[in-house]
């Protein structure tokens, strides 16, 4: 029986070790038999319904079954742990009973293995502290400037009508290159562009093996050409001797015994933090933008804020830069951002796998169980916000944020897995903002509200129409 207390109970099974591969020791399903939920259509299950309107599937299995339930998608059984408690719980992990390598597994290791979202425990803590050289001060200072002439330069030409987010794609592909890999793309930008798209589609085919003509094999075809670009690009670091870009760090950065990381797996790194940067960044600008054009106020707000650090354009009219040491001057700016991030998760549930058995909310879930939490579902409940699907920013004040479920908010993640380029996130939106407002109006239709693709990474279907409007 469920019953109203949400409590954590393990076996003695040990954490580390007990499962080599996500696809070994899957509980048989009279082992769920007493958790809520079902099947779905015969072989697919859920799988279509999932992809074609997922939170609309989460609200219906809630009301139904309660905040533990289990649904069958994607050729498996899924447990499905919904609310800030279950959040905490999960990316916490203080007892080590989930595994963020098998939960992501199934939907990622033929694309993004050994990325550092792939990874448990000691692997990832040692890996972890070497690649956070690459967003220490020094480094992000760089990295600064160069968004900031970047973003400059593109935005200069932004005035009229436009479809928002394929052209931030392209922007924040650029600032990319330039950050984290201190190039210009050059000719090769089409084919990387494109090699990164096929692998996010490919993360929710439903179809998984890499047959000819499918998501799945042009996903996997566009990691081989990525492993094969990021290799060469190491090697070539490694004799140069590094530099302040964000891939010479990664080739360069060493472990605690000072030796230096494998080639493949820097280039593992590279590949998943390159579609993390890329893909996240898209979504959540491209979300920040459409709530600031529907909300003219705050847009008025931030604006003010921003003339105010900068000092305004210059005399000629061009938008003064954003320094490094103001980035944390711009309050009502981050907690626009942190609002768009609650409306709008980039990444809007998270997969674990229990390596453990363990209790939640009086149900006993056993050890190999496919589980997950929904970021989406919990930054638009009533249970933890006043009018969850109204835009607000001033939820986010030190106070009401101080007095709210440390786990009602997780655009990042959290634990030992929160995400590692948050601040730079931060840093390249705040920049893009400062350049943007000190020059334009962002103006979109009366009664305008786009479609979305929810998943894997949030984007709008129409591609978000907005028009700049020169002040």
């Amino acid at each position: 029986m469920a019953t109203a207390a949400s409590t954590t109970k393990t076996s003695n099974v040990p954490e580390h070790g007990r499962f080599s591969h996500w696809s070994e020791g899957i509980p048989a399903t009279d082992a769920l038999a007493h958790i809520p939920g079902e099947a779905g259509l015969p072989l697919v299950g859920h799988t279509f319904k999932q992809l074609a309107d997922p939170h609309a599937f989460t609200r219906e299995m809630i009301e139904k079954y309660g905040k533990v339930y289990k649904s069958k998608a994607f050729g498996g059984w899924n447990v499905a742990l919904i609310g800030a408690e279950a959040n905490e719980m999960v990316l916490f992990n203080k007892d080590k009973i989930f595994s963020s390598e098998q939960g992501w597994g199934p939907v990622l290791d033929q694309l993004f293995p050994r990325g550092l979202m792939l990874m448990d425990f000691d692997h990832h803590r040692m890996d972890r502290r070497a690649l956070s050289i690459a967003f220490k001060p020094g480094p992000m200072r760089h990295y600064s400037g160069a968004l900031n002439t970047g973003i400059a330069r593109e935005v200069a030409d932004w005035e009229g009508r436009m479809e928002f987010y394929p052209t931030i794609k392209k922007l924040t592909l650029d600032l990319a290159a330039e950050s984290f890999i201190g190039i210009d793309w050059g000719p090769e930008a089409d084919k990387i562009n494109t090699a990164f798209v096929d692998m996010v589609q490919a993360s929710v085919a439903p179809i998984r093996s890499p047959l000819p003509f499918t998501k799945m094999k042009r996903g996997v075809d566009g990691r081989a050409f990525l492993v094969d670009y990021f290799t060469q690009e190491t090697h070539k670091r490694r004799e140069a001797g590094g530099g302040q870009d964000m891939f010479s760090q990664f080739a360069t950065a060493t472990r605690e015994d000072g030796s230096l990381l494998p080639v493949d797996e820097v280039v593992d790194h590279m590949n998943f933090l390159m579609m993390a940067a890329h893909d996240t960044i898209t979504s959540s600008a491209t979300s920040l933008i459409y709530y600031l054009a529907k909300n003219p106020q705050w847009q008025a707000k931030i604006r003010e804020e921003i003339v105010a650090i900068t000092g305004g354009p210059d005399a000629s009219g061009n938008p003064r830069p954003l320094s490094y040491d103001d980035l944390g001057r711009l309050e009502l700016t981050e907690m626009a951002f942190k609002e768009a991030l609650r409306m709008m998760p980039p990444v809007p549930s998270m997969p674990r796998r229990a390596l453990r058995d363990f209790e939640y909310g009086g149900y006993r879930i056993p050890a190999g169980q496919m589980v997950g939490i929904n970021i989406y579902w919990t930054h638009h409940s009533e249970d933890y916000w006043d009018n969850p699907f109204t835009f607000d920013p001033m939820r986010f004040t030190p106070d009401k944020a101080k007095a709210r479920h440390k786990y009602a908010w997780v655009p990042f993640g959290g634990g030992a897995h929160m995400c590692l380029g948050l601040h730079f996130a931060y840093m390249q939106v705040k920049i893009l903002l400062a350049q943007l407002l000190q020059q334009y109006e962002i103006v979109v239709e009366e009664g305008y509200a786009p479609d979305w693709k929810a998943w894997p990474i949030p984007q709008p279907k129409d591609g978000l129409k907005v028009e700049f409007k020169k002040l």
